[in-house]
This record gives C-alpha cells, structure tokens and sequence, in this order.
C-alpha cells in the first residue's frame, strides 16, 4: 500500500512493523512477513541512515525502533496507522498481538 510512497515493499514492511510493535529486529521482520533477511536488514540501515529509524544493540541483537528524533515522527504515525487500518482485520490483529514466550 505505501510501496510506491516508500520505494520498496521491505520498506514497508519493516515501518510497519516497527511502528504496531514499538521495536523489532532483522529477522524477526523477516521470518514474520516470510521474506528474506537480506532484503529486510538493507531496509532497516538504509531507514536509520536517513533518521527514520534509531537501533540499539542486546546482545548480539540490533533492535530497530521509530527515531524520537525524527521531525516528522508524528506524521510518519499517522500515516502508518491509517495504512493499518486498510489491511485485513486478521492481518492488523497479527500484527498488533506480540505473543513472547515468557522467561523461566
């Protein structure tokens, strides 16, 4: 829906992603959307070059989050959550359930 807006389908993917879950990182985005990781991760450092995006490491996890930031953030809100909203309502639900397991 926002591939033409954004240039590419990851791209898409990744902000979306990131922006219903707070967070998220390369393969998680991947294995969720079933496409490959190289695709995602060339999204995710081409999105925080440009502002879009801040990470931070855990681990050996680069988690990717929106950039408090960035001067447009609030838009860039608006515009995803309006573009959830036009998905299948089994998609959004997907999307904005985050099912972890719990630690031990």
């Amino acid at each position: 829906m926002l591939e033409p807006l954004l240039g590419s389908t990851n791209a898409e993917r990744a902000l979306l992603f990131v922006s219903t879950r707070s967070e998220g990182y390369a393969s998680e985005i991947a294995k969720y959307y079933g496409t490959d990781l190289y695709g995602v991760q060339k999204q995710l450092e081409k999105l925080e070059n440009g502002g879009v995006l801040a990470s931070r490491t855990v681990g050996r996890t680069r988690l990717y989050s929106l950039s408090p930031r960035y001067t447009f953030l609030p838009e860039l809100k608006a515009l995803l959550d309006k573009a959830l909203t036009f998905y299948p309502q089994e998609d959004q639900e997907r999307l904005t359930t985050v099912r972890r397991r719990p630690r031990r």
